[in-house]
């Protein structure tokens, strides 16, 4: 089976590839870069050269393969988050429209912080959607895809996405803006809870799903259901010797982009895709993961 991968050379994309190429698929990666492109030959891979404003090139690419595994993304929220939003829509569309009729798979990732305004004051399924916004709208574009003959699914990822492989992820963010401003903080008391997950249980939910999602699933790439933010921060200030406090929320503006998500409370089950996949969670949580020390040694 030939898959084609956006977004193959990042953290969580570089660990898809590793899973499926384990798997004994051929795989053909999206490149944005002379570097990216030979990155990727590197390890066996097919590079094909373009990004997410190449609709022509995702078109090609997806009719070539037998499936397809969405997961770059513009990741510009200190500028232009909706921009961002809107171009992975476009993609989602260009690259579903050449998958109609065939019944062949495509994975797209979301997240699992835009359920925290959906399912409030309780833990959020998979069952859960909401109508319209950023990033929302080409989950909802892909699920649509399910009636046109597209074996669609989507992967809701925590995020918080852990492992030695994470090297950008929002827990280097607040590592680093806990070094700039010189404390560990949360917002309120702290109880609110974000999921997390490992990165190679979260490869492993990919290739999963690209193997048997039925047709419109939602999934959930979360291992930890609800880690109270106070005991982020508090693993962050011991590693970092910082003390660690609360703030109020007219304070939260030293989080920069991040101030818009760090109070959420985002408890998220998986218990529907564990049954869906028989997907199984082996890696170790975030707080183990983070007590291990890689965090604080870059």
């Amino acid at each position: 089976m030939h898959v084609f991968v956006t977004g193959a050379t990042g953290h969580i994309g570089s660990a898809v590839v590793t899973e499926l190429h384990e798997a004994g698929y051929q795989v053909t990666g999206l490149a944005r870069s002379d570097e990216a492109a030979a990155a990727l030959t590197a390890r066996g891979v097919n590079a094909h050269r373009g990004d997410l404003d190449d609709l022509d090139g995702l078109r090609a690419a997806a009719a070539a393969a037998d499936g397809v595994i969405h997961l770059a993304y513009r990741h510009d929220f200190d500028n232009d988050f909706v921009a961002a939003a809107q171009t992975d829509l476009r993609a989602v569309e260009a690259m579903g429209e050449e998958l109609v009729g065939s019944d062949r798979p495509l994975v797209n990732t979301s997240g699992t912080l835009l359920l925290a305004l959906v399912a409030p004051g309780r833990v959020a399924t998979e069952n859960d959607t909401a109508e319209a916004g950023p990033r929302i709208d080409s989950e909802n574009a892909t699920i649509a895809l399910a009636e046109r003959g597209v074996r669609s699914s989507v992967i809701r990822l925590s995020p918080l996405v852990h492992s030695t492989l994470d090297h950008h992820g929002f827990a280097h963010r607040l590592i680093d803006i806990a070094r700039d401003k010189g404390v560990s903080a949360y917002i309120g008391d702290g109880s609110n809870r974000w999921p997390a997950v490992h990165t190679l249980d979260a490869a492993r939910l990919y290739r999963l799903a690209l193997e048997k999602a039925p047709a419109g699933t939602r999934l959930h790439g979360v291992a930890d259901e609800g880690v109270p933010f106070r005991d982020i921060a508090g693993v962050i200030g011991r590693h970092l010797n910082l003390p660690v406090a609360g703030i109020s929320a007219e304070e939260a503006g030293q989080f920069g982009f991040l101030s818009l998500f760090a109070s959420l409370d985002n408890p998220t089950s998986n218990a529907l895709t564990q049954k869906v996949l028989d997907w199984n969670p082996a890696g170790p949580g975030l707080i183990e993961d983070l007590d291990e020390g890689h965090y604080f040694n870059e």
